[in-house]
């Protein structure tokens, strides 16, 4: 193993504490040396995803922050609400490191020949902890980026890219036939679309804004439906009945585009109808909410018949159950396709000291499609 690993580096860390405030701070933390078949990564790229600011921030009120401490070593501090501390009580007075994903280049590895091959090599991880300045991890969990893509370019090899191909497994293995997709102009959305084409699934894209919908015609979206246009709902019911979409998998979570989805799938259905039937299509609808860009109540007017579902859908339990062959065919294809089909686009990229600043918080947790935030956790060290 080399003899230059790193003994310590910053992390970022996120509290509840009992007085029922909300810290986040830097630590400095101790890197453990290399085992065998381990490695030390210096991180250079790590997103903030949804995901990620569940737990980074929870329900504070960016608003309501404020800023002690030195410039070098500043500690943000939220008020939480009795409700928020209660929901929240599993993890008072433990303080939790962030960050799913990242990438990076192997600064140390162990004597294992697996573990040297990576060594001096740009590497995508998907570890936890990723908002840290260096990670210790198995040599098995790192995804060897083709030569020449950069850190920044890997870093969102998992999250993003692996739920959009695991959206079509779902679909392939409930037996549909085609998506409807919210929040379709997202990252992640942009690359369902990309895979989509390549794959031959139709799909349906929602958007809330024209700018966003000309974001997909760009990349070739052939059925796009503006939430925000008087005629959307006959838009989404041709669209759904072009395609013949049976599923779909919703970003935003609350209120009623949930239940349009399933109305516009019923209508759909029943264009084709042979007799009537007061329970409805016998066609099965499903709508999976894997996001909550829209935090209020799930809104559902009832008029999509008897043969529906709405439930929850996450990346993890997927991956859990296709095993880890097919999920490994997953990242290899991911990884020959970073700069084409999974490529990542971002806003801005920021410190870690940056990503505690208030007015960059309220900004990246706005969570507004088309605006990407990544850390680089060795940026103005």
């Amino acid at each position: 193993m080399t003899h230059d690993a790193p003994t310590g580096g910053l992390q970022l860390r996120s509290l509840v504490k009992g007085t029922g405030e909300l810290e986040l701070s830097l630590v400095e933390v101790p890197v453990a040396a290399p085992g065998e078949n381990e490695v030390v990564v210096r991180i250079e790229a790590t997103p903030i995803n949804p995901s990620d600011l569940g737990l980074l921030l929870g329900p504070a009120d960016p608003a309501a922050m404020t800023v002690s401490g030195p410039p070098h070593a500043p500690v943000v501090t939220a008020p939480l609400s009795p409700g928020a501390m209660r929901a929240l009580a599993a993890r008072v007075g433990e303080s939790l490191p962030v960050g799913n994903e990242g990438a990076g280049v192997v600064v140390a590895a162990g004597a294992s020949p697996a573990a040297q091959a990576l060594m001096g090599k740009t590497v995508a991880v998907l570890g936890g902890a990723m908002y840290a300045q260096y990670r210790t991890l198995r040599a098995a969990d790192c995804l060897l980026l083709p030569e020449g893509v950069t850190a920044q370019q890997g870093a969102s090899c998992f999250v993003n890219p692996l739920t959009s191909l695991g959206m079509i497994g779902t679909m392939r293995a409930e037996g549909h036939k085609a998506l409807v997709h919210t929040a379709a102009a997202s990252n992640l959305g942009q690359m369902l679309c990309k895979a989509c084409l390549a794959d031959g699934v139709p799909l349906v894209n929602i958007v809330r804004s024209a700018a966003q919908a000309q974001t997909l015609k760009a990349i070739g979206a052939q059925y796009i439906c503006d939430s925000s246009t008087p005629n959307f709902m006959e838009n989404l019911i041709d669209a759904v009945a072009a395609t013949g979409a049976t599923l779909a998998f919703d970003a935003i979570g609350g209120g009623r585009l949930a239940g349009q989805i399933l109305t516009a799938m019923e209508a759909a259905a029943n264009r084709t109808a042979a007799t009537y039937s007061r329970y409805g299509s016998a066609v099965h609808k499903q709508v999976y909410i894997y996001g909550g860009l829209d935090t209020g109540p799930t809104e559902l007017n009832r008029g999509f018949g008897m043969a529906w579902g709405v439930g929850g859908w996450l990346l993890t339990p997927f991956l859990m159950k296709i095993g880890p062959a097919e999920g490994q065919a997953l990242r290899e294809r991911v990884a020959r396709e970073i700069t084409t089909t999974f490529a990542s686009h971002y806003d801005r990229v920021i410190s870690l000291r940056e990503a505690l600043d208030v007015n960059v918080i309220a900004a990246y947790n706005r969570r507004a499609t088309g605006q990407k935030y990544l850390i680089n956790p060795n940026k103005d060290v």
